[in-house]
């Protein structure tokens, strides 16, 4: 770990990096600061290059002024925090993060499914990668889904797992 940069080896700072970018055609670096209440524009860059954390108390402005989700930005801000085990732990017991395009692909499956809650076969996840153009689908069995999108927001909106 650089002791200029300690935060460098985070996920946080390359996630800022590409969302400033992605901003770059509506705001500048520094509207984005002051837009997320930063009093100096240089916190950008120094988030960026991992030199320091982002507050907790900023995640929400800047997640609206860099127009990500701030569930996925706070997870970010609690690795920088409390580090890699921790952040693990506190992951496992309240679940991954999810955004609020995933929270409607959720919604639309339960309500395309009745509320049933069906299980997630071979078939149904060859459709879903489908729907993307994507083949990718037949490299899992059915039940080897880990950390998918949809047991990620089963452990998040505490539904039975997909």
């Amino acid at each position: 770990m650089n002791a200029a940069r300690p935060f460098a080896g985070t996920r946080l700072p390359s996630f800022i990096t590409t969302s400033v970018l992605a901003m770059k055609a509506k705001s500048t670096q520094a509207e984005i600061a002051t837009k997320a209440g930063f009093t100096n524009a240089n916190v950008m860059s120094m988030l960026k290059a991992g030199s320091i954390r982002l507050p907790l108390d900023r995640v929400q402005p800047l997640a609206r002024a860099l127009e990500v989700d701030p569930s996925y930005l706070m997870l970010l801000a609690l690795e920088q925090m409390v580090g890699d085990t921790d952040a693990q732990a506190i992951v496992a017991i309240l679940g991954g993060a999810v955004t609020a395009t995933e929270h409607a692909w959720i919604e639309a499956l339960r309500e395309a499914s009745g509320m049933a809650d069906p299980p997630l076969t071979k078939r149904g996840r060859t459709a879903i990668f489908g729907v993307f153009g994507n083949s990718r689908s037949d490299q899992l069995n059915d039940g080897e889904f880990g950390s998918s999108m949809l047991n990620i927001a089963r452990c998040r909106l505490g539904t039975p797992q997909l």
